[in-house]
């Protein structure tokens, strides 16, 4: 998927951001998503601002992310599956008990940033167990050093 952004001046740009997004709301300019396909592209005028927002995270979307925008109570252990006793990324076990959840692994790595300096990789695989009524724990993977309780 490709973004596109005209302005009203006729500059042409390419790409998803923030600044896009602000200028498009604003009614400055005007913003396209390229579908491209073997033989042919389709273009499509992006008619809801705010959903460009939500789905680039420029705009916060609890329901699609499962993270409220607070304090998360968070609890974390060494997953047993962990064999590098050493490494620089650890895998952890994570139970939030504020009642969100994690839909989105990028959201919740930047909100652990920002509340407490974690940082949790988004490039490696993640997954969940549990159950809504016993609650979830999440497999995740963490830079060891900035883990703090």
């Amino acid at each position: 998927m490709c973004y596109i952004e005209t302005t009203s001046d006729g500059v042409v740009t390419w790409g998803a951001d923030s600044s896009a997004y602000k200028r498009a709301l604003s009614g400055a300019s005007r913003l396209y998503a390229v579908w491209p396909g073997r033989w042919s592209s389709h273009l499509f005028a992006i008619d809801d601002i705010d959903q460009y927002a939500r789905a680039w995270g420029i705009v916060h979307d609890e329901k699609r992310t499962g993270l409220a925008e607070h304090e998360h109570q968070v609890q974390w252990s060494v997953s047993p599956y962990e064999d590098k006793s050493n490494g620089t990324y650890i895998s952890i076990d994570v139970q939030l008990h504020c009642g969100c959840a994690i839909r989105d692994l990028k959201t919740f790595s930047s909100q652990m940033r920002q509340q407490k300096g974690w940082d949790i990789a988004t490039t490696a695989g993640w997954g969940s167990s549990g159950s809504e009524s016993t609650g979830y724990t999440y497999s995740l993977r963490a830079r060891r050093k900035s883990l703090t309780d």
